[in-house]
């Protein structure tokens, strides 16, 4: 899904995330965080790809309309707990 999923850096570790979606699309700001960042498994990764892979970990569990309008990494950390941070290094690791 993270082809569909557009990501537009804004600066200051923010992003506009657009979701596709049958008519207008869906458009949340992404906070990416510290906490979330500094994860031994995703030190390494790429920020904007964290966002779009967290984009598409979201997408798969609730309807994109239903988005906040302003999503922080870590509130999604704190929300899903070990099972985001263990998707997240997995989609993002080499194959």
């Amino acid at each position: 899904m993270t082809g569909d999923i557009r990501i537009e850096a804004l600066g200051d570790h923010e992003y506009l995330v657009s979701f596709p979606t049958a008519g207008e699309a869906v458009l949340s700001r992404f906070q990416a965080t510290e906490g979330t960042l500094a994860q031994p498994s995703l030190r390494r990764a790429d920020e904007r790809r964290i966002v779009a892979e967290t984009a598409a970990y979201l997408s798969e569990r609730q309807q994109t309309a239903d988005l906040p309008p302003m999503i922080d990494l870590d509130d999604v950390a704190a929300a899903y707990g070990d099972d985001y941070l263990e998707e997240l290094a997995r989609r993002l690791s080499p194959l």
